[in-house]
């Protein structure tokens, strides 16, 4: 089987992509002299340049306007060996089909995957019990993969090491004896959030003079959160808004830990090798066992519900102890 151009389709949220990175390290692991692509959207492309394992980046953003025919003639050229529809999508389907790709991989649970892909895996994320990174890699069974590594091993295979450097402004306000602490609180509606209440109850426990704590957020979660962070301890510090991704993507490696629901700064932080917290409700398809951030340092609390109420702040900061304790 000649697999030297591999196209990893994935044009969804950022960590959703994020946990698609190990796959891509396992795929280079395999097959060394490949070339591997990745479709995704504009707004993920810092995740995914930030992947060493990658070597090109398709923006699907700047694709998924032309019509079908001359989407199909840009893959075409590519002379791509295999496609994995990681995320599935109808269009796609057919346009890469259309491309002439000579394997085509997709889950058996898609119509048009049996009318587009040659090479069908049976798999119902929805129904497995496995993490979403595990379910990534069993689409490489049809490419002769017989052999995975291990969930606590995947973080091994993320790559996430080709970082951008952070502007002089933001990086001049970590501190060189504290722990730099990141709160995420938002998610941008795509899963449970802990209540601003609980976070600031945390920030309370933590001792200023062990911890800096910063407040990261995105442009349109700055006006959300703006009435909260004006209730905080003046040393706490808002970055919300003040940096694109690349920039938070470099913000983390500098940082030493993180707390976030199941959202994409925490799978980032995970990568990064950072300690990263993450806070989960114990309802499907959102639990930890599907999401659960990987890393070295990585961990999470469950609610034991369907929502973060019940997760305390004395809970969070007795399960932060153990990251000092790891050391």
């Amino acid at each position: 089987m000649k697999i030297d151009r591999i196209l990893i389709s994935r044009i969804d949220a950022i960590g959703d992509v994020t946990l698609t990175l190990p796959m891509c390290g396992y795929l280079k692991s395999l097959f060394p002299s490949s070339e591997i692509y990745f479709l995704g959207r504009g707004y993920t492309q810092a995740v995914i340049e930030a992947c060493s394992a990658i070597d090109h980046f398709i923006d699907y953003s700047k694709l998924s306007d032309l019509p079908a025919v001359k989407q199909s003639a840009h893959f075409k050229s590519l002379s791509l060996d295999a496609c994995i529809h990681v995320l599935p999508n109808k269009r796609l389907s057919f346009i890469l089909k259309n491309a002439g790709i000579p394997f085509r991989l997709g889950t058996t649970n898609r119509w048009f995957h049996w009318l587009t892909c040659n090479k069908l895996v049976k798999l119902s994320r929805r129904k497995s019990n496995l993490h979403e990174a595990e379910l990534n890699l069993r689409l490489l069974s049809p490419l002769g993969v017989k052999d995975f590594p291990a969930l606590e091993s995947l973080h091994n295979y993320y790559h996430f090491d080709r970082i951008t450097g952070l502007p002089e402004d933001i990086n001049r306000l970590l501190s060189a004896d504290k722990f730099n602490l990141i709160l995420h609180p938002k998610s941008h509606g795509s899963g449970k959030e802990w209540p601003l209440a609980a976070y600031k109850n945390l920030i309370e426990l933590l001792p200023a003079e062990k911890y800096r704590v910063f407040i990261s957020g995105s442009e349109k979660e700055k006006p959300l959160l703006a009435g909260w962070i004006k209730t905080l301890n003046p040393e706490v510090v808002d970055l919300t808004g003040r940096m694109n991704l690349a920039e938070l993507i470099a913000f983390l490696h500098k940082s030493d830990g993180l707390i976030a629901s199941g959202t994409g700064p925490l799978h980032l932080a995970a990568a990064s090798g950072i300690h990263a917290l993450g806070l989960f409700p114990s309802t499907k398809p959102i639990h930890p066992g599907r999401w659960a951030p990987l890393g070295r340092r990585a961990t999470y609390i469950e609610s034991g519900g369907e929502n973060l109420d019940r997760i305390t702040a004395d809970q969070v900061a007795l399960k932060m102890q153990a990251w000092f304790k790891s050391e």
